[in-house]
């Protein structure tokens, strides 16, 4: 169990998180109005039937859980630290990465990113696939903001190779299959019987794994 880890082995801000993980008293009402907007995006989506959207959001927002799971079992697979540690006055801190802020966050990153993508799938931009530079263009965006958050002292990187300079890493597994995830299931188009099963099959995999680590009390 993490409780008996020598405190020497385990950053400071690692200690820091753990000391409010799940913790109900840091609740902040502002999370309300949060989650209002999120339902407003959907609720835009819904109203156009644009199902293609919603669950584009949706499979973004399955890769972005799957992630943070893993990130918090590497954590203890370790003995060391996660990935990616959240600190600072967050409203509530679900997993050791993933705060409800960031979470309301990538609820709506992957619906805002595939209404950006144009409307012909084979037109170029620079020479290259337009999806695949909106793909990149919106992961290197995001890791911008991550180093900001991590010179700001709120967002922790403690490996050498998933840190500042050596970003690829982050850019490919931390966002760049967050926006390929998305693109790939709104450019399904209309057949939203794949798209569900796709987005379903996601949410079953985060529900199996959420129950192991659960249980196994890596969470």
């Amino acid at each position: 169990m993490i409780d008996f880890l020598p405190v020497a082995m385990v950053p400071d801000f690692v200690r820091e998180a753990q000391s409010i993980l799940r913790d109900g008293s840091t609740f902040q009402w502002s999370t309300v109005t949060l989650l209002g907007l999120v339902v407003y995006v959907y609720s835009v989506e819904v109203e156009r039937r644009r199902w293609d959207i919603i669950l584009a959001g949706l499979a973004f927002l399955m890769m972005d859980l799957f992630n943070e799971m893993v990130n918090s079992a590497i954590f203890h697979l370790t003995d060391r630290a996660p990935l990616w540690t959240v600190t600072g006055n967050t409203s509530y801190l679900i997993f050791i990465g993933l705060s409800i802020e960031i979470l309301l966050l990538f609820a709506v990153s992957g619906v805002a990113f595939v209404k950006t993508l144009p409307t012909d799938r084979k037109m170029k931009i620079l020479g290259m696939p337009n999806r695949f530079v909106g793909v990149l263009a919106f992961s290197l965006f995001c890791v911008l903001v991550e180093i900001f958050l991590h010179d700001t002292g709120y967002f922790h990187w403690d490996y050498w190779w998933w840190n500042v300079p050596f970003i690829p890493l982050i850019v490919i597994f931390g966002y760049m299959t967050f926006f390929a995830i998305a693109a790939w299931v709104f450019d399904m188009g209309s057949n939203t019987r794949k798209q569900i099963k796709v987005v379903g099959t996601m949410a079953s995999i985060n529900l199996v794994l959420g129950l192991a680590l659960g249980l196994a009390g890596w969470l």
